[in-house]
């Protein structure tokens, strides 16, 4: 299992599943001679992409970041499409902590996208992690409950029913204690949301879709997916500073090569944990 200690904190990398997305649609108007220099497609022109929660405990309480495909949860048509190869052993790797789903207190979503939160629920569609906390964006809540005619093939209203009593949102920004906190950036859908992670001066962020892979380091390459592409280009570039030169870890969820990165102030890459996966 890959970790990264951040000060006190050791994030666990979860195996969420992994899928293959179309490199068209991960790149966007990015010519394929240019980003297949930074990862390779297979034959279909898809690109392997993690779907991996991460967990850590801190003062006493467990945490998740983000929840993974699940087992079981999506039909054969979606798997094909998807390029889904392995489904979610979260619950296994969770156990080999010591963790049970039911010890979960507090589960950090960057978006709702279906390749985020389908790992929420069981086949009959009820919570997996009943006693968690869930938060996310008031804006992201409200648009998995009311898609409209783009968002609604991915915001699914089988993967939101059942956890709705869990969930707690927030508008902008949210600190939770001394280490965790959440903002949202819009962009990659219109309530995503950042994860930062800092403790006695070590820190991290997570920001899943916006940065989906290291190849999308260069701020104007964000993924057909995002709904407010400009959005996310301020949002890369204003994260930038944060990250390069300062020590801070870049968190993954998607990248197939790497767990997490750091930068110099010219943003080269300085330091990274890189994927240990058997699959």
């Amino acid at each position: 299992m890959d970790t990264l200690q951040v000060g006190e904190i050791k994030i666990h990398w979860l195996r969420g599943g992994i899928a293959h997305f179309d490199g068209g649609a991960m790149f966007g108007v990015v010519p394929k001679a240019l980003w297949q220099k930074k990862y390779e497609p297979n034959e279909k022109n898809q690109i392997r992409c993690t779907t991996d929660p991460m967990y850590f405990e801190y003062q006493g309480k467990h945490y998740l970041i983000d929840a993974g495909i699940g087992a079981g949860r999506l039909t054969e048509k979606q798997r094909r499409n998807f390029g889904v190869i392995e489904e979610s052993f979260v619950l296994e790797d969770l156990a080999e902590l010591g963790v049970a789903p039911e010890a979960i207190d507090v589960i950090l979503m960057s978006h709702m996208h279906f390749d985020h939160i389908v790992g929420l629920t069981d086949t009959s569609g009820a919570s997996l992690f009943p006693n968690a906390t869930i938060y996310t964006t008031e804006t992201e809540w409200e648009e998995i409950r009311r898609p409209n005619i783009r968002s609604k093939a991915t915001y699914w209203p089988e993967n939101w029913q059942g956890i709705a009593n869990q969930v707690k949102t927030y508008k902008e920004k949210l600190t939770l204690n001394d280490a965790i906190s959440l903002e949202k950036t819009g962009g990659h859908s219109n309530g995503h949301a950042v994860i930062r992670i800092d403790s006695l001066g070590e820190s991290a962020i997570h920001m899943a879709d916006i940065f989906p892979t290291r190849a999308h380091q260069n701020v104007l390459w964000v993924t057909a997916y995002d709904d407010y592409p400009m959005d996310s280009i301020f949002a890369k570039e204003r994260l930038r500073d944060e990250l390069n030169g300062t020590g801070k870890w870049l968190l993954f969820y998607h990248d197939s090569f790497y767990r997490a990165l750091q930068f110099d102030k010219d943003g080269n890459t300085t330091n990274s944990v890189q994927l240990n996966r058997e699959n």
